[in-house]
């Protein structure tokens, strides 16, 4: 997913000749929000957006290290960007090249070694320093900030103004959650990201508050492992992540609530309760199980089985049983059986995915998963993935086939392709089409579905 991330636009009468600011997002929601709060830091410093690269005073691509071709895809994009830099100093025109996030977080000096145009490297964890280090750039230096800060970044991060939240949008994501402890033997999150924190209460909702107050109307609250959220409430008592949902479902104008991503030993009674009885929380669920072989599980040290998994998706469907839900797939893991991946095929035929996402392993540098003996070839990978993905979308069609007849309530978003369209949200993510004579960006109506698309939903306003 490479997405432009919205940049405020300053007064022209205060700001006669704004630097100009090209940010590419990679990787996940979280990526998202923090190329959010970048811009806003950005826009503080004098900076206003373009989606033209070759007009950028700065360049800034947020990067991703989930999968090694994801890295690799950011230093393919920084040789283009070499050369549209010698360009630009050809006509007499500076342009400075950042790389910012978990890419940046995991090989610091090593990105200006192998590109040695890039001017900054900025970690997930420093990003509200970035104006300061801008100004070390321009007087000189290259700069790599990827110490872990001391001070609370959100603390530092000024908030976007009313105007750059309604161009985002009536739906928006918060991250209440960062860093990991879980320390699954693939993953570099720990690493990149650090140890599990939390923000706080008060901060989480001052910042909830204002997003309503400019029109959102849902909130997808982001985290490495979002449910292992805890704070200190309002009544003094450490909450979990259900009293925090409570919490926002208080806030005028929020209608809609959704978590992700989430590991399943963080599941707990509350939350699952939560399912049931707030209206607001979406039947919806991305819940990552990555593999349904209890040996390749505990090799992977996800810490549960596939029955442990299976079990908890019971409880989960006996409180919300029209919840929807998506997991995270692993093919290829060191040591994985056809007998393993016949388990994994099994588990997704049980579960019943609406949605899923599945991957090539992809051994990660500093993980113990990238020394670890038994690598599967990359053709057998391939071949394990084609038929998983097979499977998966053949449940997917299931689900959103089970839709067509059905009232549902959807959130409207934004324009449709098409003139006179309009494009809804579904409780279970589904962009919902019809004519945009419905209603306005921002209400809740219900709809009846006529028809599906890949992925998404036809439907008749009611």
């Amino acid at each position: 997913m490479n997405q432009i991330a919205p940049i405020p636009t300053l007064d022209a009468e205060r700001v006669t000749t704004p630097k100009k600011v090209f940010v590419k997002t990679y990787g996940c929601q979280m990526n998202v929000y923090d190329s959010q709060r970048m811009s806003d830091a950005l826009a503080a410093d004098g900076y206003v957006g373009t989606d033209v690269v070759e007009d950028a005073d700065l360049v800034l691509l947020n990067t991703c290290h989930i999968r090694e071709r994801a890295a690799e895809k950011v230093y393919s994009e920084l040789g283009r960007i070499r050369d549209l830099k010698a360009e630009r100093r050809a006509q007499g025109r500076d342009m400075v090249i950042g790389v910012a996030g978990c890419v940046a977080q995991a090989e610091g000096q090593e990105i200006i070694r192998r590109a040695p145009a890039v001017d900054l490297v900025i970690g997930p964890q420093t990003y509200h320093r970035l104006p300061e280090a801008l100004k070390r750039v321009r007087n000189g230096g290259k700069v790599v900030e990827t110490d872990y800060a001391v001070e609370d970044k959100f603390e530092h991060l000024p908030s976007p103004t009313r105007k750059v939240v309604q161009a985002r949008g009536v739906a928006a994501f918060l991250t209440v959650q960062e860093g990991c402890d879980k320390f699954c033997t693939f993953c570099v999150v720990p690493y990149t990201r650090g140890s599990e924190t939390s923000r706080s209460v008060s901060q989480i909702v001052a910042e909830a508050e204002q997003l309503a107050q400019a029109g959102v109307r849902e909130l997808t609250l982001l985290g490495q492992n979002v449910n292992a959220w805890h704070g200190e409430g309002s009544d003094g008592r450490d909450w979990g992540l259900a009293q925090l949902l409570f919490r926002l479902a208080e806030i005028p104008g929020i209608a809609r609530l959704r978590y992700t991503t989430s590991h399943p030993r963080d599941m707990d009674d509350a939350l699952i309760a939560a399912h049931r009885d707030l209206r607001q929380l979406m039947p919806y669920l991305h819940l990552p199980v990555q593999s349904g072989s209890d040996r390749i599980l505990k090799a992977m040290n996800r810490r549960h089985t596939a029955d442990d998994y299976l079990r908890l998706m019971d409880r989960i469907r006996t409180a919300r049983p029209d919840i929807a839900l998506s997991g995270d797939f692993i093919v290829g893991f060191p040591g994985e059986t056809e007998e393993d991946f016949a388990d994994t095929l099994k588990l997704v035929r049980e579960i019943g995915y609406a949605l899923a996402f599945s991957f090539k392993y992809s051994p990660r540098p500093g993980t113990p998963g990238a020394s670890m003996t038994g690598h599967v070839d990359e053709a057998v990978k391939s071949e394990r993935l084609v038929r998983l993905q097979a499977a998966l979308a053949e449940e997917q069609s299931k689900f959103v086939n089970s839709l067509v007849g059905r009232t549902i309530s959807v959130l409207l978003e934004k324009p449709g392709r098409q003139a006179g369209q309009i494009v809804g949200r579904s409780p279970w993510l589904q962009p919902t089409i019809f004519d945009e004579s419905a209603g306005r960006i921002g209400d809740i109506i219900d709809v009846r579905v006529t028809g599906t698309g890949y992925n998404s939903l036809f439907a008749d306003p009611i």
